[in-house]
């Protein structure tokens, strides 16, 4: 086989280069990151290798493309329109306060900018987890107006996260109350609670309540929460280190399920 050309892409943000016969279709291509060949016909092997030779780097594995997982195939038929993947921390609020950005003077700050600053300062420390095998899924939004601000899914099992701005205030939980500085208690961990419960329900797996806390000055409790994991923004990185609850193979597949908008439709 002669005229073969080598042609980069990218897909997914990862480097590809595609091995393509002289009328542009594909025989082969190249995942250095993965260090792999993939040959999509046997015979062409010889051919392949001898036009990737230059640019291949360290040791790699030549075969047939693997076969994707189910949780891979999902998120292939999945329409852009209806994958929450790209949601950013704070999405809801970001396109909130872009359509009515409220007044440019006032007395008082927006408190939706304290939730959005909570929000992505959470986020972004979840985010970070992913290296530790977990996925992260914000501003998941619920029937009712209800919404998860954080999906965490990894090893140490699934936790609906809510954020909550408390930058340099008291922090005084007596369950199912929290009250934040001189702001009047409320229900809070009651409706967290809930909210994992509904979330249980639309995964089919056990969705566990987590509050994370943006910046308090201090946290008391005057009991044990039921069944709720209260964390400071700083002690998040903690829960990289969780595990034996789910395999990765589990946790691919789960988020596969909780990212498709439509998921949630049904609740």
């Amino acid at each position: 086989m002669s005229g073969l050309r080598v042609v980069p892409a990218f897909r997914h943000g990862r480097e590809r280069l595609y091995v393509c016969r002289p009328d542009g279709s594909n025989v082969a291509w190249y995942d250095r990151e993965a260090g792999r060949i993939n040959l999509l016909g046997e015979d062409s092997r010889d051919a392949v290798l001898a036009v990737l030779r230059p640019f291949v780097t360290g040791p790699v594995t030549v075969g047939p493309p693997p076969v994707p997982t189910p949780a891979e195939l999902a998120r292939l038929t999945l329409h852009p329109d209806d994958d929450l993947a790209p949601n950013r921390p704070g999405e809801a609020l970001l396109v909130a306060l872009d359509r009515d950005p409220g007044p440019v003077r006032r007395l008082r700050p927006d408190p939706r900018r304290h939730a959005l600053t909570a929000e992505q300062t959470v986020g972004e420390t979840l985010d970070r987890l992913d290296g530790a095998g977990w996925r992260t899924l914000h501003s998941v939004q619920l029937p009712g107006g209800t919404r998860i601000h954080h999906l965490l899914i990894g090893p140490g099992g699934l936790y609906a996260v809510h954020a909550l701005y408390a930058r340099k205030a008291r922090v005084l939980v007596a369950d199912p109350m929290v009250t934040v500085g001189r702001r009047e208690a409320e229900p809070l961990l009651r409706r967290l609670r809930a909210v994992a419960d509904r979330a249980s329900h639309a995964l089919t797996a056990e969705v566990r309540p987590l509050l994370a806390l943006a910046g308090p000055a201090t946290l008391t409790l005057t009991t044990e929460p039921r069944g709720v994991r209260i964390l400071q923004d700083p002690e998040l990185d903690a829960l990289g280190r969780l595990g034996g609850v789910l395999k990765p193979a589990d946790v691919e597949a789960l988020h596969a399920i909780a990212r498709d908008r439509n998921t949630w439709g049904r609740l």
